[in-house]
């Protein structure tokens, strides 16, 4: 029915389709009777999912990434998805509009997005006020701290932007990865890196990841990771988009390509990510996860979470629950009786 559907949404601007969607998660999706039929037809239960990480309780492993529920309005509506967690934002301390329209192009036989959106927010105080309402919430709740694009000082930029959400999120996630802020990526050095950790650990006590974008050398990027491990990380997120516009067949000039043409990319990035750092820090995967295989790879690499967002836009609503039944489902065949069991058996 979605693919039915699909045809139809596809013919809009990619960011009418975001407003109506966020118009009736919004607005519709927390009603009662809503509500009730949402969780039923999109959740998905089994113990052999469950687990706890650094304090937080996860039902499922499946969390939505950053960049679809930007200002913290879908919450409510995306949690009877089924995901596991929700990581809203990016956020930027004040309010900015992001780059010039149009800034969002979908690849459909590739099965890819191409954004170059540039943290357009509402603002940190806007974002947290309406975060406030719901937190603590039923499933954990990550926020994406990013910068300003005309902030002179960056640190100070992402520290006011934490004390904003710090007491509200479940856990933090720096992006300074993302390509679609003029010289963000440069913040991607060890010593940034691990001043930027060793603030954000001065000010709370709650889980903090780095993400990661997959195009620089890998050296480079395991200097970084240990750099903000050392800072006080908990954990890294592997990874964000990638600019390597060779991915696609006719690629716009702009911005970051995620969806199914990140996938090897990512996956590979994510892989040497796991063998230097697996057992020291936690890890999160994202990037072109579509189905429950993918996901399990990442698995048995040493994800303890998995992210996704173009798969949403390709797949529908009814793609958490897939995952997560093919995850349980693919343990099983292993012969797991949990989740833990099979976290890294291919780095181990």
């Amino acid at each position: 029915m979605y693919r039915y559907l699909r045809n139809v949404i596809f013919k809009l601007d990619p960011e009418v389709d975001h407003h109506i969607v966020e118009f009736c998660l919004k607005h519709f999706a927390p009603l009662p009777l809503v509500n009730d039929f949402l969780a039923n037809q999109f959740c998905y239960f089994d113990e052999c999912l469950s687990q706890e990480v650094l304090g937080m309780r996860f039902y499922n492993p499946v969390g939505l990434a950053a960049g679809f529920d930007k200002n913290a309005t879908m919450i409510e509506g995306l949690a009877l998805m089924g995901f596991g967690f929700i990581e809203a934002g990016s956020t930027t301390l004040y309010p900015q509009e992001g780059n010039p329209k149009p800034r969002i192009f979908r690849f459909v036989q590739e099965e890819s997005i191409q954004n170059a959106m540039g943290f357009n927010n509402d603002g940190a105080v806007k974002i947290a006020e309406r975060v406030k309402k719901i937190y603590p919430f039923q499933i954990p709740i990550a926020i994406n701290l990013g910068k300003n694009k005309t902030a002179e000082d960056a640190l100070k930029n992402y520290e006011e932007n934490l004390k904003v959400f710090k007491d509200l999120g479940d856990f933090y996630v720096f992006n300074v990865s993302s390509p679609n802020t003029p010289n963000l990526r440069d913040l991607q050095n060890e010593s940034f890196v691990k001043e930027l950790f060793s603030m954000a650990r001065s000010h709370t006590d709650k889980p903090l990841f780095l993400k990661v974008c997959p195009d620089n050398v890998i050296e480079q990027t395991l200097k970084v990771c240990e750099s903000a491990i050392s800072g006080g990380a908990n954990g890294i997120v592997a990874t964000n988009t990638t600019m390597d516009y060779s991915l696609l067949r006719s690629p716009k000039n702009i911005g970051g390509i995620s969806g199914r043409a990140l996938r090897n990319k990512s996956r590979e990035a994510f892989y040497e990510i796991s063998k230097a750092f697996f057992g020291k820090a936690t890890l999160v995967a994202v990037g072109g996860i579509f189905d429950g295989e993918e996901a399990y790879s990442r698995i048995k690499m040493g994800a303890t979470l998995v992210e996704v967002y173009s798969a949403m836009i390709f797949e529908g609503p009814s793609v958490c629950k897939k995952i997560n039944k093919e995850i349980a489902n693919l343990l099983r065949q292993d012969g797991y009786n949990h989740i833990s069991e099979a976290i890294g058996v291919d780095i181990r």
